[in-house]
């Protein structure tokens, strides 16, 4: 994060399942809004009340934009933090327009009232065989053995 950004973390549901597209440069995006509405516990009426919500638009992007749209849905309940950024732009009649948007940098399910199962996507990586020396290049194999390492 940049010196001067506005933080955020907010915890909410989706109002509807994540949007996912693809820049011309072949970036995913995916955009989806979190409703965080506050609840109070009425001690009259021994019941919880809801606020005022208050709705986040936000965009993820790239591999975090892929994996929100493979994995959230339509109420899911998430804590997403980021960073608030202003999005400003004139409409063709020629007026000003303005825009808040939270731009995601992580994104979870929030595990207060449900449990998830984690599927995670991370790259096949091949071990070393026994004996091979993990930092040996092919540039140092012709070299005898004791010199230097070349870094």
């Amino acid at each position: 994060m940049s010196f001067g950004e506005i933080p955020i973390t907010v915890i909410g549901n989706l109002t509807a399942d994540p949007e996912l597209k693809f820049t011309e440069g072949g970036a995913a995006l995916a955009k989806f809004t979190i409703a965080a509405t506050p609840r109070t516990y009425d001690q009259d009426s021994g019941q919880w009340k809801d606020g005022t919500a208050t709705f986040f638009r936000c965009a993820a992007w790239r591999q975090l934009a892929e994996h929100a749209a493979d994995s959230l849905t339509k109420g899911a309940r998430v804590v997403a933090h980021g960073r608030i950024r202003q999005h400003d732009w004139k409409t063709d009649q020629g007026e000003n327009r303005s825009m808040l948007v939270m731009e995601v940098d992580e994104i979870g399910a929030s595990l207060r009232f449900t449990t998830v199962s984690i599927n995670a996507k991370r790259p096949a990586q091949s071990a070393p065989a026994a004996g091979d020396d993990a930092w040996k290049t092919d540039a140092s194999a012709n070299k005898p053995e004791g010199d230097e390492p070349p870094f």
